[in-house]
């Protein structure tokens, strides 16, 4: 009987061993689960957007837990899991959406309103999209594929995956986790080419105050905004139509418990579930591919190119301009839409030559235009190959 009993006892242990993710492990999974701790040891130790990072960090922790036995659920590509449900979040593109409603309910564009003119700076800043996107299509990307890579250089994690989902949903968690890992490296990145492309003489130039900007005019903009941008593009209004109801929710100062919720418990039960199952949806088995490494590299390629065309453009700019109007080209960087960190970049930098020159306020204005320009480049893609 003993017998009998331990040949039960080993049998359904061996069985129960096949089932346990160490049988199941392999050096893709440990390569992600590496990955997966840099992005949370970046967040801790550096601050690099932890409200980012350690989200998918974590989920890229979950998602790379080897299993056996599909029928068990609980991945995120099995249809009915509980990470499955939340994944469809992002498949079907409403997580985007609803972050950029909370961005709106906390965007000041004030500093836009006042000097206009640094909206050309945020378009300017979205070059790198377009050049990204040609140089995809030679390096065999399709037209599809090619147009949710390209938005990477926006530095717009939500849009990124809101494009993704729409045309590309095979290369979703590449292009996704690409977006977010720049937006966290703009402290590391963007400085080298400010410095590389302006003179010190350049770097020092202090820019004219803002005007005052009413309350009318800010209650008007996101209703011209959003008639003047969705007109053109109507393809980009699920972002650009929320973008814009969250200012106007800011700005009314009638809506003031709507605007909280939007900027504060909604956005933030969004950007946990949006990071986690991003995260998540990097399984080893799907995810370490050569056109992921393609699209970092182009990611990376996407984000220069549009750093460098902002303070590029900037510099172009002031030849046309007169002395005393002329602009910073530190604040060039800002165009891409990684608010604020972008402008606080432009402000670090900015310091460094002239310890009283304060050009966050100035910033802001390409920065916010950078958004509305990333979304608007998405509503164009979308427009043509959607």
């Amino acid at each position: 009987m003993l017998d009998g009993f331990f040949s039960f006892l080993t049998d359904n242990l061996e069985v129960f061993l096949t089932y346990t993710g160490f049988a199941n492990f392999t050096f893709g999974h440990f390569f992600m689960l590496l990955i997966g701790v840099l992005f949370i040891f970046l967040a801790i130790k550096y601050e690099f957007e932890p409200m980012l990072l350690i989200p998918i960090g974590f989920g890229i922790l979950i998602g790379n837990i080897p299993y056996k036995d599909a029928n068990l659920l609980i991945g995120i590509y099995e249809e009915g899991s509980v990470l499955n449900t939340l994944y469809q979040g992002v498949l079907h593109g409403w997580y985007p959406p609803l972050i950029f409603l909370g961005i709106g309910a906390m965007t000041d564009f004030s500093a836009l309103i006042s000097n206009p003119k640094l909206m050309l700076v945020g378009a300017a800043a979205q070059s790198g999209i377009f050049f990204a996107y040609i140089i995809a299509l030679q390096t065999g990307f399709s037209p599809s594929q090619a147009a949710s890579i390209g938005i990477i250089g926006g530095a717009d994690g939500p849009t990124a995956i809101f494009l993704s989902s729409r045309l590309s949903p095979d290369l979703m968690g590449a292009i996704a986790i690409s977006a977010y890992s720049y937006m966290a490296l703009v402290p590391v990145i963007q400085p080298p080419f400010m410095r590389l492309l302006t003179t010190k003489k350049e770097r020092v130039i202090r820019m004219k105050h803002t005007r005052v900007v009413t309350s009318t005019e800010k209650m008007i903009f996101p209703i011209v905004g959003l008639l003047l941008t969705a007109l053109l593009v109507p393809s980009g209004l699920p972002l650009l139509g929320m973008l814009f109801f969250g200012n106007l929710l800011k700005e009314s100062g009638v809506t003031r418990r709507l605007a909280e919720t939007a900027r504060g418990p909604m956005i933030d039960i969004v950007t946990i579930l949006l990071g986690l199952t991003v995260g998540a949806s990097t399984q080893a088995t799907r995810f370490l591919t050569f056109d992921s490494i393609k699209i970092f590299c182009l990611g990376a390629f996407s984000f220069v190119i549009a750093t460098c065309c902002g303070v590029l453009f900037v510099k172009c700019l002031n030849l046309f301009l007169k002395e005393g109007n002329k602009i910073n080209p530190l604040i060039g960087n800002a165009g891409v839409s990684a608010v604020p960190d972008s402008a606080r970049i432009s402000q670090v930098v900015g310091l460094e030559y002239d310890p009283e020159n304060y050009l966050l306020i100035h910033a802001m204005g390409p920065n916010v235009s950078g958004v509305i320009g990333s979304a608007v480049a998405a509503g164009v893609f979308m427009g043509l190959l959607g």
